[in-house]
């Protein structure tokens, strides 16, 4: 990615891997920049999805046509940087509008470094993509603006997400704490493959003391916290290439210790328990994505960010190395597999977000569940 100063009136043209291309002007830093196109059906918590190291590396279509409305705020971000390569919205926000306002969007964008488009038709854009797929793509703006031909070329350069291993290029190089709110109750150590703040957050609010480790961390370092419970983190990239994660969970496994994913999480499970997985069309991205409990038959509207899934079969209880397991939850609208439980060890897995910053809130019951597993485990 190269980039300069802001330049919201600069020309911008942005070209997909297929050759099609949409011209609209600069939106944050001018400059050029590349990665997998994907697009968010949310109408809100746009701060949290550019902060969610889970799109690192990927360009972040908008469908809502209106962003930028609630501007940024020093109170909503999920890490300590904007994540996301590139951001496609159609019609900017002229002057935000929110007590909590600290910066309008393009201003945070453009000094974060991050290139983007406004002006296009975003609608067109994510239908092309349900049709052929997420792809590859570059923004280009300003002097970056250049022969179609060479563009294309540039972009068709790229890697894809397909085989990328980018977990610990997010995650966080030293452990640390977040303490329990209150009286401490249970020690839970978290793998971070892209961790967003709001999940150990989550954690403490039900009195759990939260050890993060690095992706790199070994099983010694796990248990050298003494932990009630290990959580595994979402975050980016193939999780066909996160060997490290899927050998440590086999480890926790093994020792019977409540375990609870969330997202690559919950892929790393489905690997553990000797499950595939797959790369989706176009992936699931937006805080609207309705997924049913079977253990209760409650439909919930939750949060998602994936283009993996798990390969498992929904109908059938499966023979694993570590006991039983079964497909817990599934989405609603492609019957994708959503979540994961071991039957005879205390484990299971989402492929969504439970802690749902900016919302929808309905599936925070996921964190009791983790809860009443280290519970039953001390009983």
């Amino acid at each position: 990615m190269t980039t300069s100063t802001r330049g919201a009136q600069a020309p911008a043209v942005l070209v997909l891997e297929d050759g099609r291309t949409f011209r609209g002007r600069a939106y944050g830093a001018v400059g050029e920049t590349f990665g997998e196109a994907v697009f968010s059906t949310g109408m809100t918590g746009y701060q949290e999805t550019l902060t969610d190291p889970s799109y690192h590396r990927q360009v972040v279509v908008m469908t809502a046509p209106h962003v930028g409305n609630t501007g940024v705020n020093d109170e909503d971000p999920e890490s300590q940087r904007i994540w996301v390569s590139g951001y496609v919205v159609r019609d900017p926000a002229r002057t935000p509008s929110n007590w909590r306002s600290r910066r309008t969007l393009d201003q945070e964008l453009a000094d974060q470094g991050v290139v983007g488009i406004s002006g296009i038709d975003t609608r067109a854009l994510t239908r092309h993509l349900r049709e052929r797929g997420a792809m590859r793509v570059g923004i280009f703006s300003g002097d970056a603006v250049t022969d179609g031909a060479a563009m294309l070329a540039r972009v068709q350069e790229a890697p894809e997400m397909k085989g990328a291993d980018l977990s610990a290029e997010v995650a966080t190089k030293e452990a640390y704490v977040v303490p329990a709110a209150g009286t401490k109750k249970f020690t839970v150590a978290a793998i971070d493959l892209g961790i967003k703040g709001m999940t150990p957050h989550r954690m403490a609010e039900r009195g759990i003391e939260v050890h993060v480790l690095p992706a790199t961390a070994t099983l010694d370092e796990i248990y050298a916290v003494a932990p009630d419970g290990v959580f595994f983190s979402n975050g980016p990239g193939d999780p066909s290439t996160a060997d490290h994660p899927v050998a440590l969970m086999r480890g926790v496994l093994e020792r019977g210790t409540p375990l609870f994913g969330i997202c690559f999480g919950n892929q790393i499970l489905g690997r553990a328990l000797g499950f595939g997985t797959y790369k989706l069309k176009y992936g699931h991205r937006g805080i609207n994505q309705p997924v049913q409990d079977r253990s209760t038959g409650k439909v919930e509207v939750t949060a998602h960010n994936h283009g993996f899934a798990v390969d498992a079969p929904l109908d059938k209880v499966s023979d694993t190395a570590y006991g039983r397991a079964e497909v817990s939850h599934v989405c609603l609208n492609d019957n994708v597999v959503e979540g994961l439980q071991l039957l005879d060890r205390p484990a299971f897995s989402v492929q969504y977000h439970p802690e749902a910053a900016a919302g929808p809130h309905d599936a925070a019951y996921l964190f009791d569940r983790f809860v009443s597993l280290m519970e039953g485990q001390r009983a």
